[in-house]
């Protein structure tokens, strides 16, 4: 995300990105990055596993990782509860360009912890049809059906909105 924000906010070269963002990873690596072992829940923003040798960065793959067994925090989930699910939903409900769309959802264990990870992995052509996948997810916490998908397409000008 940063990348995508400082190159269409800022101008900044992706090569001056990250450059920068090496010049912090000592102090990311001593400080931010040793605190997930303690967090509840932690996003993760990756490249992408649906294009080969992507050098762009502009598709993400983003994981929601969520510790289980903590008191009043109800980890959000993908169809069923302590599943574990990989689904691609393009086709007559979500319109998906290249590379597409997949989701994913099950157990796993992160510094030594049980967790549950919920992952995209690629773009939304159409933010409003984000309300069919929102649909499918469960223990979102929103005020209301369609909260995420309301927020998504009110703040679709901000960087890695689609992803």
């Amino acid at each position: 995300w940063k990348i995508q924000r400082d190159m269409a906010e800022r101008g900044h070269s992706l090569e001056s990105i990250k450059a920068s963002i090496e010049a912090r990873k000592p102090d990311f690596d001593a400080y931010i990055d040793p605190q997930k072992q303690y967090a509840d829940a932690v996003i993760e923003v990756l490249p992408t596993k649906l294009i080969p040798d992507d050098n762009e960065g502009k598709v993400l793959r983003v994981r929601l990782i969520m510790k289980e067994g903590v008191e009043f925090f109800n980890p959000v989930y993908l169809f069923d509860e302590g599943s574990t699910t990989s689904w691609i939903p393009c086709g007559r409900k979500l319109t998906c360009s290249y590379p597409g769309i997949k989701f994913s959802y099950g157990p796993e264990t992160y510094y030594g912890h049980e967790v549950s990870v919920l992952e995209m992995d690629g773009q939304f052509d159409r933010l409003d049809e984000l309300i069919y996948v929102e649909s499918h997810l469960s223990n979102l916490s929103t005020k209301f059906y369609g909260e995420v998908t309301q927020q998504m397409l009110k703040h679709s000008d901000f960087p890695g909105s689609n992803n």
